[in-house]
């Protein structure tokens, strides 16, 4: 089956660069392309795509134009995923984009979509219920929010540093190498962070990203 995806950006020469590795990736199809918020609204409208890739900040306003697509999909077609592109890793934008649940949404960096092998595997993940953030905004987001209190006391030393790796946007092996454990030790730790903060029910990657967004806002 087919992904079917609508694309906005306001910069012509990026938005068919955009459009060409879109199409060019196996498995995922362009149905039209934006230059505007109007203009991506009536292809959101026209085609009910599965994936909306857009710049966060497009005319009129310039501002978080898709962080404002983010918020009215996740009320009116909540089975349509999001993904943001950004010139600049905007932890503020990052948060309000998850604010109301991490599934099928995603906050990628432009300059890491040059190949299309990462926006592919970001739609694909969105597509299916997951969630992508792009590894420099979590960085930003831990050394923005280390200086804030802490609400995470339920969790024991060693859990907050296996948080704080994951943070940093480490897979388990990654993680484990880091600090000099075993994968399936990790594996206890993530598992009974996600316990503690209550995410035992969400699939595998949202608890990730989720228990990371815990982590970020209380540290």
């Amino acid at each position: 089956m087919t992904i079917g995806v609508v694309l906005a950006e306001d910069n012509a020469l990026l938005r068919h660069g955009l459009a060409r590795l879109i199409e060019a990736s196996e498995g995922i199809g362009l149905l039209g392309a934006a230059a505007d918020l109007p203009g991506l609204n009536a292809l959101i409208e026209q085609h009910r795509p599965d994936v909306v890739v857009t710049d966060i900040r497009m005319p009129p306003t310039h501002t978080d134009e898709g962080i404002s697509v983010a918020a009215d999909l996740r009320t009116r077609r909540p089975e349509t995923g999001v993904v943001l592109l950004s010139q600049f890793a905007e932890a503020t934008y990052a948060l309000a984009l998850l604010a109301e649940g991490t599934a099928r949404r995603g906050y990628l960096l432009k300059e890491r979509v040059a190949d299309g092998d990462e926006l592919a595997d970001a739609i694909r993940r969105v597509a299916e219920g997951g969630s992508v953030i792009d590894p420099t905004v979590i960085e930003g987001l831990v050394a923005a929010n280390r200086a804030k209190p802490s609400e995470l006391d339920a969790l024991t030393p060693r859990e907050l540093e296996v948080l704080g790796e994951m943070a940093q946007g480490k897979s388990n092996a990654s993680v484990a190498a880091t600090l000099v454990l075993s994968e399936r030790a990790i594996e206890k730790h993530t598992n009974s962070i996600f316990s503690k903060l209550g995410l035992s029910e969400e699939r595998d990657l949202n608890r990730r990203v989720s228990a990371v967004l815990v982590y970020l806002q209380n540290r």
